[in-house]
């Protein structure tokens, strides 16, 4: 398994093999040994799946607060995604900067996202599925976002803004300046 630290090093970009032969091909997708010798805090708890039917639908910027934040290992299996975390950890020398991939069926790439950074999605591609596993449960109480259009964080989204594709949840969310600190920083072992 190919593993990356992006600029913001805490987020990791993996690529584990596929074994491709005349039937198709073959993929581990997810050991607790390997992703635990990558630096990924389990135990994961929860998969949620996910369909966008249009191209440009955005899903989030969301996360949970404490003690049900959530890191989340995400990964495309049908379609193409512009994926982004966002730190929000009070402290950290990379508050409100953001790390982005893209990820697809074709490049089989996955993208860690741990707690204190909020996480949001983009569809490339009409009929894209999501799937993605989760260290906590989710719980309605503790959930929280920032509207994925924030002029303060200036995502460089995909997709124009009256081409987006959102719920209506999405399209009222605060932005992040007007949000009280939800996690601080502890330094580049944790967060």
């Amino acid at each position: 398994m190919s593993v990356e630290a992006l600029a913001i090093p805490e987020v990791l970009l993996l690529t584990p093999p596929r074994f491709a032969d005349n039937r198709g091909f073959f993929s581990e997708t997810f050991s607790a040994k390997r992703e635990a010798a990558a630096g990924i805090a389990g135990p994961f708890v929860q998969d949620n799946h996910s369909l966008s039917v249009p191209r440009g639908t955005v899903r989030g910027l969301h996360l949970q607060l404490a003690p049900y934040a959530q890191g989340k290992l995400v990964r495309c299996v049908r379609g193409a995604i512009w994926d982004v975390a966002v730190d929000v950890r009070h402290g950290s020398p990379s508050f409100g900067r953001h790390v982005a991939a893209v990820l697809s069926a074709e490049n089989w790439c996955q993208l860690w996202v741990p707690a204190g950074f909020l996480h949001g999605f983009c569809t490339l591609e009409p009929e894209t599925e999501v799937i993605y596993k989760v260290t906590a449960d989710y719980d309605r109480a503790s959930e929280r976002g920032v509207v994925w259009d924030d002029p303060d964080l200036a995502l460089p989204w995909p997709v124009a803004a009256g081409k987006a594709v959102l719920s209506d949840k999405d399209l009222v969310l605060p932005r992040l300046r007007d949000c009280p600190p939800w996690f601080a920083y502890r330094g580049p072992a944790g967060a």
